[in-house]
Order: C-alpha cells, then structure tokens, then sequence
C-alpha cells in the first residue's frame, strides 16, 4: 500500500462520508457507484464505502460480495475485514465473524471495534484462556494515548511518512515514551533505516525492560540488521525471565538457527512442541530448520505434520513444492485445489496455495494451468507492493551518473583486506550454485546474502533521518580514504559472525549489483564476481520464485523483464568505469564445461584448483536459499530450458526485454 494523500473536504469520499453521518445509505451508495466509473478514484475506499453502507441497510450477502472485490485488491485493508467480521455476525456467522475480526486486529491493531468484538465472541463460545488475551490486548489500545492510536492506524495504512511526522512530534514532548518509541522503530523498520530502528528499541528496552513486545521488537530488528549473535543473547535474556514460555523458547530457536546452530534450535523446537503438539508454525519452522541443516526426509515429514493438524496452513504446502525436488501426489493436488477455492484462507495462505499447485501443475507438465497459477500468485502478491519501475530505474542511472571514472580515480583507498569475495546478479541466476562451488573450496566460507552493504548504502543517503532527501550515491564523492577505510573495517567486523575461520568468504547479496561501486571505495581488493543467466530463464525463474522479501519486481513479467535491462546496462558501466574489477560467470557456460568454467573463477580468486569445488554437491553445509537442495546435487542441464515450455505467454516479458529476450 502507498502512502496516501489527506481526504479533501470536498472529496467524493468525504461527500459519501457526509451521506453516512447522516444515515443516507442509499444516497452515499449512489454517490459511490457513480465514483467506481472514475479511473482515477480510490477504489478500495469507494468498495469500502459501499460494503458499509451495504450492511447498514441489511444487504449483508452483498456487502460480503463487495468486501471480496476489496480484499482482493487490497488485502491488507484492516477495516474490509472488520466489516466482513460485523457482517458475518449479522448473518449468525460466528466462526467466520471470530476469523475475520482476527485478522482484523491483526493488520490494524488500532481497530478496537474489532478487539471487542473479538472479545465478546470469545466469551460467548466459552473460550476463556484466549478472552484474557484479547481483553489485554484491547486495555492496552484504549490506553494508548490519542496520536499513538491514529500512528498504529497510519502504519497499518501503509502512510509511513504521516505516521513518522506524528510520532515524532509526539515524542518531543514525551520523550520516553516506551511506546511511542517503539512505533517509531516500526516505521523505521519499515522504511529501511534499521540503525534508527535498533537505537530506538535499545533505549527503549533500558526504560521498560519488563516489556516482552519491546524486547522482542528489538530482537528481530537485532536479526534484520544480521547481528545474529547479539539477537540470540538477546533472546536468550527474554526466555530466563520465563523459561517455561514457548513463544519465547521459539524465539530462541529461530535465532539459533540464524547463527548455524541447527541442534539447538530443533532442541528447542521439540520442547515447543511437547507442550503445543499441533502448532502449525512450530512443525513448519522445524522443516526449515531441517531443510537448511540438509535433512531432506525429516523436513519433508515436518511439513506433514503441520497441513494434517492445520491444512489450511499454506507456508507447509508451499515449502514442500520450494524443496524442489518434492513432487506432490494427485490427492494432494485435489486437496489444494479445494482449498484455494475456499473462501476462508486468509491473503498469504491464497498466495501460498497459487505457488503449491503452480509448482506441481508445471511438474506434470501441464503448463498453461501452472502458469495460471503462477500469474495469480504474483498479481496477490503485487497488491501488497510497493515497487515502481520507474523509480527503480531512476534509482540505478543516479548509480551511472554518480559513478564516473573520475571517482575512483581520486585517489581514496579503502580497507586493503581482499577476503570478501561478492557474488551479485539477479536471483535464480545461479548465484547459490557459485556459493556452493566457491565454498567447496578449503580456503573459502559460505556465508548469506548479507544485507550489509545494502544498509550501509541506505544510511549513507539518508544519515539518522528516516525521511528526507537521498544522497546516495552522490555522497561517495565525500568520502575520505579514512572514512572508506572505516567503512570497510565495518563491513568487515559485521560479517565475521558468519565466518568460520577461512581466509576468504562469500557473500551472495544479489542485489549488491546495484552497489559496486561503494564495494570498491570500501574494498577495492574484494572480488565481485556476476552471475549471468539467460535472460528469460532468468526472468521466468524469478517470476516463478516467491521471495520473502526484496525482489518485489519479480511479481510482473513487464517488471522482472525491465529491471533486467537496467542490471545488464549498469554491469556494462561497471564494466567500464571499473575494467576487471567485476568477473563474468555465464551460467549455461558452467554447465556445459564445469572443470573449465570452475578453474577460471579459481583463478580470478586467488585461489589453486581444488577437486572438491568440482564435487561441490558432496559439501555438506546449510544453505538458506530456494536452490538449497538442488546445489546438494550434480550439475544438470535439464532446467536450462525450461522456461520454453510457457513460451505462449511470456510476451510481456520479451516485450519488456527487448534485444536482450534472446541473448546470453
């Protein structure tokens, strides 16, 4: 969701609005069906608009209607789900009025119409323990001072920048507000500007340590900022004040398996699970510790056991379809199918389930019903993004503009150490294969895809602000020697958390393509080494691939196309700004002649042959990407072409490629 303009006084919608106060429904629904023919209307507020006045006049079934309409192009609208909650109620829907209320509450905590609600449902069908909960959950809202209030509304809004502006103005005058503190990290968080983010929640720790949600709050940020081991004291910390809490003993476990130790984070899970045998997240995060740790079957089991006690669990179907090389059944193909059908699975279990049955639908080479699937995915997907193409594209030229030879031919050096060796591309280039050769090797560590230099990028243009102008890349023209200096002994001191005591080490941040130039001035005896794909496997691939985070331009053909022309056009600046500084690795090159390919990369390292990068499928380590069990294995060639086989719809993306649709 983007950040929204104030409603005018004169608005249409403040006009519907103005009807609804006066409890002229059927005239704000006129008003609001003549304003849905506007292109250029807020449509999810007008669809919201008349889903309210739908109910008012007892037109239940066809608010619900509407709401479905809403919450397919906006399903994060915390309010569409309140009113699908007040309208189940209305029909007698009590279990479908508790879950919609949920997820209400869950999407704008600010909602509390929906927390009592939620309450007085709970209390009515006996359900106690949770009734407590909710009641907390509900005084803490109500107490919740009135700016604070309309900034949890704002965040849920997506309006980060209101939301920036009304906190701090409130946190001027209060300054210790714990609190307040902590929304503002939210946004921060939010926005990118983790340092901000971590400065806020520690200080706002040491004011109310006895905060769960404080210290939980800093401890993911503590993650996000990839300081594993700082996150798992941390968490360690919050479990000794209540050792017997499984939420607190998953915490820990999550953290442990950030920092490469997979027993005690599967310890910890089991004991999670003797007390909450059927918690459908648990089973699922102990598959990814097992999928990661390379224990196939027993992650392939754990995932079972999360869809047989909630099969409605979408991340558990799709994370056996993301093993790759897992090939579901036609019962459990009919059982998805059934479900994504449904009108109860929440947003991202949809879109999970449209992934699953893509993934399987391709598997049986039935392509045109994949690639369906595929679409629906991405188009739920890109309503909850924020991406713009253009800005993206803006963003990489100020790279070209700022970046001359002139720059680094001014004489500033940065750290001399040339351990970091930089795998960047695009993802599903074969990146994760590169690691996994590279790693093979005796003189190397495998590591992440560490956001470091990403971080350090965005504090560089925006310093401790988290709104305002971006000086990024411009500000590399400032630097000093000492100050690039510095900021590779940064980089270096951050990430030797994941280092395991080699002279060298990977980091495989695919999107450091964008940042060469700043790895140079900080590092300029690093190696970056592009991985390269054809471009429309590359595309596909990616478009095939549902990312966590951070590759939002992969949720459109046009989008995926056009952002890998503006990668190709800055590695040529690269290329020739910065001659032999980044080393080319063609993917299909790698797998026509491995040895060959694999001995070149050697050597553009640093480093002697060794037999065990060839063998790098006998390596045994963890390894964190989508591609984690297809680099456990020989390298194949079947997968080369198997965008091909969805040829008949990829128009838009050769469209969107242009020349670059049938190059290497």
């Amino acid at each position: 969701m983007t950040e929204q303009v104030q409603i005018g006084a004169d608005s249409p919608l403040a006009r519907i609005e103005a009807r609804v106060r006066e409890k002229d429904f059927a005239g704000a629904l006129t008003l609001v069906s003549k304003h849905l023919e506007d292109e250029t209307a807020d449509r999810a507020e007008l669809l919201y608009m008349q889903a309210v006045c739908q109910r008012y006049l007892a037109r239940n079934r066809a608010a619900l209607a509407t709401l479905d309409q809403l919450k397919r192009s906006a399903p994060n609208h915390g309010r569409a789900h309140q009113e699908e909650g007040h309208n189940h109620r209305a029909l007698g829907n009590s279990q479908d009025a508790l879950l919609a209320y949920r997820r209400a509450t869950q999407l704008n905590p600010a909602l509390t119409a929906s927390w009592q609600a939620l309450l007085k449902l709970m209390v009515e069908s006996g359900q106690r323990e949770a009734a407590t909960q909710v009641q907390q959950q509900l005084e803490r809202v109500q107490q919740l001072p009135a700016p604070l209030l309309a900034v949890t509304d704002l965040v849920a809004q997506g309006r980060l920048i209101r939301a920036e502006e009304i906190c701090r103005r409130f946190l001027q005058q209060v300054p210790d507000h714990t609190e307040g503190m902590r929304l503002l990290a939210d946004v921060g968080s939010r926005l990118g500007v983790l340092d901000d983010a971590e400065f806020l929640l520690e200080s706002a720790v040491a004011f109310k340590p006895d905060s769960p949600q404080l210290r939980i709050d800093y401890i993911q940020v503590l993650r996000k900022r990839q300081k594993f081991e700082r996150a798992l004291d941390e968490a360690r910390s919050l479990l000794s004040t209540n050792p017997d809490n499984p939420r607190f003993k998953s915490i820990v476990a999550v953290e442990c398996m950030q920092t490469g130790d997979f027993d005690s984070a599967l310890a910890l899970f089991a004991e999670v699970l003797a007390v909450l045998p059927n918690d459908p997240i648990t089973l699922t995060s102990r598959g990814h510790a097992l999928k990661t740790a390379g224990q196939y079957q027993q992650s392939v089991d754990s995932y079972h056991e999360a869809i047989a006690v909630h099969p409605d669990h979408g991340e558990a179907w799709y994370s056996l379809a993301n093993l790759k090389t897992y090939r579901f059944s036609a019962r459990e193909i009919d059982d998805m199918q059934s479900r994504v059908e449904g009108s109860n699975l929440s947003h991202m279990d949809r879109v999970y389930f449209n992934f699953a049955l893509a993934k399987s639908f391709e598997d049986n080479e039935h392509y045109d019903a994949a690639f369906d699937y595929y679409r629906q995915g991405n188009e739920m997907k890109r309503t909850q993004s924020r991406y713009d193409a253009d800005r993206m594209h803006d963003e990489l030229q100020r790279q070209v503009t700022a970046c001359t030879a002139e720059l680094f031919e001014s004489g500033e050096a940065g750290h001399e150490a040339g351990d970091p060796i930089f795998v960047v591309g695009l993802p599903r280039a074969g990146s994760t294969l590169l690691e996994q050769i590279l790693s093979s090797h005796s003189q190397v560590d495998g590591t992440l895809e560490l956001p470091n230099i990403l971080t350090m990028a965005h504090r560089l243009g925006r310093g401790r602000q988290l709104s305002g102008t971006n000086r990024y890349p411009d500000v590399l023209h400032e630097l000093s020697s000492e100050q690039c200096r510095k900021l590779g002994e940064e980089y270096l001191t951050d990430t030797a958390i994941h280092r395991r005591g080699a002279p060298f080490f990977v980091d495989k941040m695919p999107n450091n393509f964008r940042h060469v130039g700043l790895i140079r001035k900080i590092l300029p005896n690093a190696k970056v080494i592009d991985a390269r794909r054809h471009p429309m496997a590359c595309c596909f691939s990616g478009f095939k691939q549902l990312f966590a985070e951070g590759q939002e331009f992969t949720y459109s053909l046009h989008d995926v196309g056009r952002y890998y022309r503006d990668y190709v056009a800055l590695m040529e600046h690269w290329d020739n700004v910065l001659p032999g500084f980044v080393y080319r690795v063609q993917h299909e090159e790698l797998v026509a002649a491995p040895e060959d390919t694999i001995r070149a990369l050697l050597d553009f390292c640093g480093l002697p042959f060794e037999d065990s990068c060839v063998n790098f499928h006998e390596t045994e380590r963890a390894v964190r990407t989508p591609s984690s069990e297809q680099v456990r294995q020989p390298i194949f060639t079947s997968s080369l072409d198997q965008w091909s086989n969805f040829d008949a719809h990829l128009g838009p993306l050769r469209e969107a490629l242009g020349d670059l649709a049938d190059h290497a």
